[in-house]
């Protein structure tokens, strides 16, 4: 699913919306899908995400604050944002995008099995797993400009 299918509508309209941190898209077959960035950044192409193979999968945690801080376009079949945790490597193709937006529910709800069965949390204070040491369970003072 990395290239673009012939026979997926292209979007049409493309529009973030910062403060629900969701994007939203409307296709020229008329379907709009309103994906969380959290959603978008757990199910990133990236092989940091995705692996190079069946089975290589990462299970993203502690994504649930994650915000889509640019988006640049990749030719004329792709996007590739620009998350606030650092992660960048994802294109998301249109065919993508859609194939996201159409299975949305059972993606989220695979998700959240999954999370839940490996004792993991969407929060970031509780990403890091037991024994371990992450600097997203470090607090930091917010505010400010650094």
């Amino acid at each position: 699913m990395a290239g673009l299918d012939s026979n997926t509508p292209i979007p049409t309209r493309i529009v973030l919306h910062e403060i629900s941190r969701v994007l939203e898209l409307e296709y020229s077959d008329g379907r709009q899908f309103r994906l969380p960035c959290e959603f978008l950044r757990v199910y990133s192409p990236s092989a940091e995400v995705r692996g190079h193979g069946p089975g290589q999968e990462t299970l993203q945690t502690g994504k649930s604050e994650v915000t889509i801080s640019a988006i640049e376009q990749v030719g004329h079949y792709a996007i590739q944002p620009m998350f606030s945790d650092g992660h960048y490597t994802g294109i998301f193709s249109w065919d993508y995008l859609y194939w996201l937006g159409d299975r949305q529910q059972e993606l989220w709800q695979d998700y959240l099995r999954r999370l839940e069965e490996a004792g993991a949390s969407r929060e970031p204070a509780a990403s890091a797993g037991a024994g371990e040491l992450s600097s997203t369970a470090v607090a930091r003072p917010r505010g400010g400009c650094g």
